[in-house]
């Protein structure tokens, strides 16, 4: 592989930037100061920038606390993203899992692996999900029963499967849903002629928001919270 295409994929500079890089003497291989971008590298080889190990790093897990407003996506020509958030290197190859509205705040998970992902998206793995919701009106009490039986939502051909509903305040719940359908939450209450006004993912599966992120902050999971998704 080239010299600057290897750098490039474990760093965050273009190979445009590599190649200037080395032709400032800033890019050693084996201890040696290679100046040509085009010279091949192997696996084995080591590489250095400023003297600091070039490393391809390994399957990453972060929690963020996404705010309002950022889009979860990697590129939008709009909207900040939540990539925009994140201070890591070759951050361009982590994915999000688990999307969230743009208006939606709370816990989004980010990782570079993707089996790891799969599980906290896909139904079979049965990795709840726990949201907050502000409600423009007041909710009756018998809309837990009809979360418990699955709500049909507009232009569906069956019921979502049976969610929990915990009414905290006249217009404020906490919801549990074992799904992911397009806006699944503020559809459900649609369903019942509400609205939601706030919503915001406190959990997913066994991993919670962490209350010391203020919003657009994001740390690593802990080994405990990444293999808790089974």
């Amino acid at each position: 592989m080239r010299l600057d295409k290897a750098v490039s994929q474990v760093t965050d500079l273009s190979r445009s930037d590599v190649k200037r890089a080395a032709k400032a003497g800033r890019i050693s291989v084996n201890g040696d100061i290679v100046t040509d971008p085009s010279s091949k590298v192997v696996e084995t080889d080591t590489l250095c920038l400023d003297g600091e190990p070039l490393l391809e790093p390994g399957p990453r897990y972060l929690m963020l606390h996404k705010p309002r407003g950022c889009v979860s996506a990697t590129k939008d020509s709009e909207h900040p993203t939540v990539l925009d958030l994140i201070d890591e290197p070759n951050k361009h190859k982590l994915h999000i899992a688990g999307r969230l509205d743009i208006d939606t705040t709370g816990l989004l998970l980010l990782t570079d692996d993707g089996q790891w992902s799969h599980k906290v998206t896909s139904p079979r793995h049965h990795c709840d999900k726990t949201y907050y919701a502000h409600l423009a009106e007041r909710i009756d009490e018998s809309a837990v029963e009809k979360f418990a039986k699955g709500i049909w939502l507009e232009n569906e051909k069956k019921r979502t499967k049976p969610a929990t509903l915990d009414i905290l305040f006249a217009n404020e719940v906490r919801v549990t849903i074992s799904e992911g359908r397009y806006h699944q939450v503020k559809r459900m209450f649609a369903a019942l002629g509400n609205r939601v006004l706030q919503l915001h993912r406190e959990r997913i599966g066994d991993i919670v928001l962490d209350e010391t992120l203020q919003e657009g902050e994001y740390r690593p999971l802990t080994p405990e919270e990444i293999t808790s998704v089974k």
